[in-house]
Parts: structure tokens; C-alpha cells; sequence
């Protein structure tokens, strides 16, 4: 069994040159570092991806860093499908109990982003194309267009990406799992 390490600590080096007795340290490529290159919340939260992506049989690289309040962990390998699920149900449930934990570990509330294989990176170039589409759909035609039935996170990313577009608005209907973004052209726009 692999072990995944956290291949994001940061390391210092030391330069000394034959000019100088100065002591340079480099903190990865982090010019502002202060304090602490893992907190617990993350630290908690990257062995829990761990163990968990260990014990499906899943072995790979995993990276993480924090930014604010968001935690982001990044895992690639081979064999990711299975961390993955059908339309990405097994990563939502990994994502929300690895916000759990992380949570209990921190004072502060932190979100943790998480990404198997690249999964939801390729996700949001997709659901951004269909939103997209969409959109230019309702301008064209002056009419609502309904998108595909998407989970809570992706619909909120199709509402924060067309906030951009000018002359079409977003809302959601329908129940769960068939809620949907309705994608509505604002009147005089088209």
C-alpha cells in the first residue's frame, strides 16, 4: 500500500555563498510566507483523503495548500475512477466529509476544495461551454432555455458564471436530483 505524502510542506533550503555569511531561506515559491506551512484543519484533512483514497485501493500524488479560508487538495493517479463515482456522486461525499473534518480541526470555518484526476476542473469547462450555450440560446431566441439537471455546486457555478453575461439572468427549479438552471433572457435584451 502507497502512502500519500503532502508533497506541498514547504521545504527550506539554505544558500550559503563563499561572499556572504548571510543565511538566505526560500520558502517554495511563496514570497509572503508566514507561520506554519500545514495548519491542522489541513493537515486533518489531507490524511483523511488519505486513508480513505488508501483503503478503496486508489495510490497516487497528492498536493494541497491553503489560501484564506479554503483548503484545496488535488489528487492524481492512475487508477482515480473509483474516488470519482457516477457524475462525481463518490467525490461530492468524500469533498463533504472532508469538510467536516477539516472544520473540527480548525476555529475558523474553512471549505475544502477538492479534485480527483482533475474531475472537477474538467467539469467546469464543461458546465461553463453549456452555460454558455445557453445563454446565447436565450439571447438568440428571446426565451428561457432550461440546462440539464445538475447537482447544488454545479448550479451555483452556472449562476456565478452567467452574472458575467450581460442581458440574461439565472434561477433554478424542479426538485431534487432533476433541479435544473433556467437560463432567462432580461427584457429589451433580445
Amino acid at each position: 500500500m502507497e502512502n500519500f505524502d503532502n508533497q506541498d510542506e514547504i521545504k527550506a533550503t539554505t544558500d550559503m555563498t563563499e561572499e556572504s555569511e548571510e543565511e538566505v531561506v526560500y520558502y517554495g515559491d511563496d514570497e509572503s510566507y508566514e507561520g506554519d506551512a500545514v495548519s491542522e484543519a489541513e493537515d486533518a484533512a489531507v490524511q483523511f483523503v488519505a486513508e480513505v483514497l488508501s483503503g478503496i485501493g486508489i495510490h497516487g500524488n497528492m498536493d494541497s495548500y491553503r489560501e484564506d479560508d479554503a483548503i484545496y487538495i488535488s489528487v492524481s493517479g492512475g487508477d482515480c475512477g473509483a474516488a470519482i463515482g457516477r457524475h462525481g456522486e463518490t467525490l461530492e461525499a468524500i469533498s463533504y466529509m472532508t469538510n467536516l473534518i477539516a472544520n473540527k480541526h480548525s476555529e475558523e470555518r474553512v471549505h475544502v476544495h477538492l479534485d480527483v484526476g482533475g474531475y472537477r476542473k474538467h467539469r467546469e469547462q464543461i458546465i461553463e461551454g453549456l452555460a454558455d450555450r445557453a445563454a446565447n440560446k436565450a439571447l438568440r431566441y428571446g426565451r428561457d432555455v432550461a440546462m440539464e439537471a445538475m447537482n447544488p455546486a454545479e448550479r451555483r457555478m452556472v449562476h456565478s458564471y452567467l452574472q458575467g453575461v450581460e442581458g440574461v439572468t439565472t434561477h433554478s427549479e424542479g426538485e431534487e436530483p432533476n433541479r435544473r438552471v433556467i437560463v432567462t433572457p432580461v427584457s429589451g435584451q433580445a
